[in-house]
């Protein structure tokens, strides 16, 4: 089955790791850190920021995937991980402050907030229904 809302948000997500990786790999050629973040205030955030995205990503992309598997594209769906993608782009430009923003406390809260829905849409879809599963097609021949 394709799955076009979590093959698109995988493919944007994608390219936002690369692109929190660049803005790090900039700071490092420039300054010609090998490793670590050799006392650059800067790089350091900015690999917080790519740190975090790795941290809060991949699950929810995850429950993505099985959510829409579970019920198919819809609306909502696309809205959040529209919603995922803004909050991951405003998390990693606040980053970069010296002090908090609501860039940086928008995004994140933003992302637990699509985390925890989609985490609780998983858990209706899996507990919530009170109809029968159906045998997979291998296991109805043997009945």
């Amino acid at each position: 089955m394709l799955l076009p809302i979590t093959l698109t948000l995988a493919a944007a997500c994608a390219l936002l790791n690369m692109w929190l990786g660049i803005r790090c790999a900039r700071i490092r050629m420039a300054d010609k850190v090998l490793h670590g973040d050799g006392g650059s205030a800067l790089l350091a955030k900015r690999m917080r920021a790519h740190a975090n995205f790795i941290e809060y990503v991949p699950v929810t992309l995850i429950l993505f995937g099985l959510v829409e598997l579970a019920v198919g594209a819809s609306i909502w769906l696309w809205g959040a991980a529209l919603v995922l993608v803004l909050a991951r782009i405003a998390h990693a430009f606040g980053m970069d402050a010296e002090k908090p923003t609501a860039w940086r406390g928008g995004g994140a809260m933003l992302t637990w907030i699509v985390m925890v829905g989609m985490a609780v849409a998983a858990l209706v879809l899996a507990y919530g229904a009170t109809r029968e599963v159906p045998a997979p097609p291998a296991m109805a021949m043997i009945r």
